[in-house]
């Protein structure tokens, strides 16, 4: 698994290697003149003896002073190109998930909720620009740090040298000690956070039902226990840091202690002079920096792991929906607009009943056809099957005598209008949610596209007209405003074939109707299939589809479902006796 981990960051890294070796190189520049500058100044003092000028001393002076301000400047680079990196790969990886999430079919987004994919494409995105950012960054300024140190220290006492750096394994003894339960905890931390986004992201969506309910209360709660379960993953995760760091931190200044109790005996007996003893106290505390961040480095790669493993699972999820090998293209303006249906069966994931149960039916191009019957009879998977938002099987629907899992999804998709259930508006104005399919369209079209739903007069109404802004998912229209607005923006596509997915439930029978009948004498070229529980619009189509379990058990015009009795005569008296008692 770790070493997947490091792959994963090589792919990462991968595409930037260039900035990453101009970062390199700045830091193996930097980690030089770091070391060089405590040999410059051990050459001035151990010259001391011989007695030298203020113009010798003044010469080492601006020396140390050009090589530290080299030394700074080029640091800043090496800091800037590697934490460049960083922000590079959070640009890439935040564009590779969104364009990931966007091939995934609609039951993904059913299984896994939003604020947990939002947490992921955030925050653990956000460790990972840490990790490949300030993490690489010490790693590697750890690694120059102690190759080019190490070699002078041992040129200048080895046994000094040795003595200094003899409790650096105990460090390193220490940090994986810890490095197990610092996984455990950040992987905890990112997922209780991952509960609290969950929780928001729903409340926020879900306010009105919050209000009408008068659960403000029951909410806060709620939040307020995952927010504690956040804060003792947080607790528990600073209380293992804030024990490793400073025990890290004390025995990298043990080696300091050591090497200036030793190194004192060492100038009284001569085996080192002053300068020598001065620049081993520098070249020692060049180390105790890097190996003191090593704990934070530690910290970082272990959240990067966590992160890793939560994103990689996003690209895990493969499209099941996708284009097969040579699928044919199929121009919208070819497309006359017949469907067939064979012998279809669908089941749903998990599920031992079928929702579609070999069912068998045919649409002229231009015909209006009505598919009714109860709740849980199989109308929205039969809505679902036909633009491929489900996984069927070959050979089971046809678009114009093409079999439509070997059609190009782009087009099959632009060939079909479908509003579904859901009449969900976009966070903007009203005339940029019916214009949605077509971005640049001119606001006559739209508004005729408008009032071929029955919704023009009442945005006429509104103090903006068209420029109303709508709110989160509609929440300022009505249900029966949001129904008709998605009916508008499906009819500015102009599609051959609309399919109305239970989406006038919120519209009066009356304004239904009036819809019905405007799409089929409006449209001559559109094929609809009208699925819905109003009886009354429904029986105004030219053919009427009757199903239950799964299957088509009726066929025909209303007066012939009428005459044949069964299932549609059942559904029709109990609409008239809805009807009375409203």
């Amino acid at each position: 698994m770790a070493i997947s981990r490091l792959k994963k960051l090589t792919n990462y890294l991968r595409p930037h290697w260039k900035q990453l070796l101009r970062g390199v190189i700045a830091l193996l520049v930097v980690n030089t003149l770091g070391v060089y500058i405590p040999i410059l100044i051990k050459d001035s003092i151990n010259d001391l003896k011989g007695g030298f000028t203020l113009d010798q001393l003044g010469y080492y002076v601006i020396i140390i002073l050009i090589l530290a301000s080299v030394m700074w400047i080029i640091r800043m680079v090496s800091r800037v190109a590697i934490f460049g990196i960083g922000r590079q790969v959070e640009f890439d990886l935040k564009q590779k998930i969104f364009q990931h999430l966007l091939s995934l079919e609609p039951s993904y987004f059913a299984i896994n909720t939003s604020g947990d994919l939002m947490n992921r494409a955030t925050s653990d995105v956000d460790n990972l620009r840490r990790l490949l950012g300030f993490a690489v960054l010490s790693l590697i300024n750890t690694i120059f740090a102690y190759i080019l140190t190490l070699p002078v220290m041992l040129a200048i006492n080895v046994r000094l040298s040795l003595l200094a750096i003899a409790v650096y394994p105990l460090m390193l003894f220490t940090v994986q000690l810890f490095s197990d339960k610092l996984r455990i905890y950040q992987q905890q931390v990112q997922e209780r956070l991952s509960d609290m986004s969950e929780l928001i992201q729903e409340d926020m969506s879900g306010m009105a039902l919050i209000k009408i309910y008068a659960q403000e209360e029951n909410e806060r709660k709620a939040f307020e226990q995952r927010n504690q379960r956040l804060l003792r993953a947080n607790l528990r995760l600073a209380r293992t840091r804030n024990i490793l760091f400073p025990v890290i931190e004390g025995l990298s200044y043990l080696s300091l202690l050591v090497l200036l109790w030793l190194g004192t005996k060492a100038i009284l007996n001569n085996e080192i002079t002053v300068g020598d003893f001065i620049a081993l106290i520098l070249l020692i505390e060049r180390l105790v920096f890097p190996t003191a961040l090593l704990g934070f480095t530690i910290t970082t790669y272990q959240r990067g792991e966590v992160s890793i493993d939560r994103i990689e699972t996003i690209f895990e999820s493969k499209p099941q929906i996708k284009n097969e090998l040579n699928a044919l293209s199929l121009p919208r303006e070819q497309v006359k607009g017949e469907l067939e249906v064979k012998n279809l069966i669908y089941s749903y994931p998990n599920s031992n009943k079928p929702a579609l149960n070999g069912v068998n039916f045919k649409v002229k191009s231009g015909e209006t056809i009505a598919i009714v019957g109860p709740i849980g009879s199989g109308k929205s998977t039969l809505a679902n099957a036909i633009p491929r938002l489900l996984n069927i099987e070959s050979e089971q629907i046809f678009l114009d005598g093409k079999d439509i899992t070997q059609i190009q999804l782009e087009d099959l998709r632009k060939a079909i209008s479908f509003v579904p259930q859901d009449s969900f508006l976009f966070s903007t104005t009203i005339l940029n949610n019916i214009r949605y399919g077509e971005p640049l369209l001119e606001q006559e079209l739209v508004e005729i596209s408008a009032k071929h739903s029955q919704i023009h007069p009442e945005i006429l109404n509104f103090p903006k007209q068209y420029e109303t802004l709508v709110g989160e998912r509609g929440i300022t229209l009505s249900g029966g405003q949001r129904q008709r607005t998605s009916l508008a923006r499906a009819l500015v596509i102009d599609a051959p074939i609309l399919i109305l997915d239970d989406s006038l439930s919120s519209v009066d029978n009356q304004t239904a109707t009036a819809i019905l009948k405007e799409l089929s004498h409006g449209t001559k070229q559109k094929t609809v299939l009208f699925i819905s529980h109003q009886l009354s619009a429904a029986a105004s189509a030219d053919r009427i589809l009757v199903m239950d379990q799964g299957k088509i058990v009726q066929s025909g015009t209303h007066e012939e479902l009428l005459n044949q009795g069964g299932l549609y005569l059942s559904l029709w008296q109990q609409h008239q006796l809805e009807e009375v008692l409203q």
